[in-house]
């Protein structure tokens, strides 16, 4: 740019003479004329490395977030993986303090998840827990988040919505695994059917997530403790006695 400038400036210069030959100015033009196309083949090149240079970006921005969504995807059922779940309770939660709005938490549990272990295989258990996680998915819609919190623990994180709601929320989801066929994909056998238990609590303003959680688990553990296939609320009678029992 310099250069081009000192061409133009001297070129210039000698051009406001009104003495010059004409051998002089076509020399002049043809210099002007030459430094513009060193000008313009300069121009193309640094532009044609602006735009691989943006392509490079967009290609490495594209791989960053496929690499984000891995780290924060079950590899086994394509949900929410316990580190996006993770991050999501915590936010969930600050956002509910700031706001003052409601906040939800459904854990859920394979039922005699063991069982489909020890009789039919791993595979089969896989098969299971990607069934779960398909319904989850299927119910669980817009600010939900719907993760695999571990083994064969799933949970829901429910902003805005009231204890009502969630019950119905978790039992829709109850009832649609229950609906489900599991069937041996190499025979085609029936396998049986799969059924969840849950346990749904609210935050409580000032609540930490561990006790958040661990609310949730007892409401799940009491769901387990009386029949299995069902969802238990911190309002039942039934997450009282198991409160009881985990204090004892």
């Amino acid at each position: 740019n310099n250069a081009y400038g000192r061409v133009l400036s001297q070129a210039s210069g000698k051009l406001g003479s009104s003495t010059l030959p004409d051998t002089e100015i076509r020399t002049v033009v043809d210099k002007m004329l030459d430094a513009t196309k060193t000008m313009e083949a300069r121009s193309k090149m640094l532009e044609e490395r602006l735009t691989a240079s943006s392509r490079e970006i967009g290609e490495l921005r594209e791989r960053l977030d496929a690499v984000r969504r891995e780290n924060l995807t079950d590899q086994l059922t394509g949900i929410a993986n316990r580190r996006a779940f993770d991050v999501e309770i915590e936010q969930s939660i600050l956002r509910a303090q700031s706001s003052g709005k409601v906040l939800c938490l459904v854990m859920c549990d394979v039922d005699h998840f063991k069982k489909f272990n020890d009789n039919w295989g791993h595979q089969t258990g896989d098969q299971v827990l990607r069934l779960v996680a398909n319904c989850l998915s299927e119910n669980v819609k817009g600010a939900d988040t719907a993760a695999r919190y571990g083994g064969e623990e799933f949970a829901v994180i429910l902003p805005e919505t009231q204890l009502p709601d969630a019950l119905r929320l978790a039992d829709r989801i109850r009832t649609a695994i229950e609906s489900k066929k599991l069937i041996k994909k190499s025979t085609g056998d029936i396998l049986g059917v799969i059924t969840v238990s849950a346990g749904i609590a609210r935050w409580a303003p000032g609540e930490s997530i561990a006790d958040f959680i661990a609310r949730a688990d007892t409401c799940l553990y009491a769901a387990k403790r009386t029949g299995r296939n069902k969802v238990v609320t911190e309002t039942d009678p039934a997450y009282l006695q198991a409160e009881k029992n985990v204090a004892a």
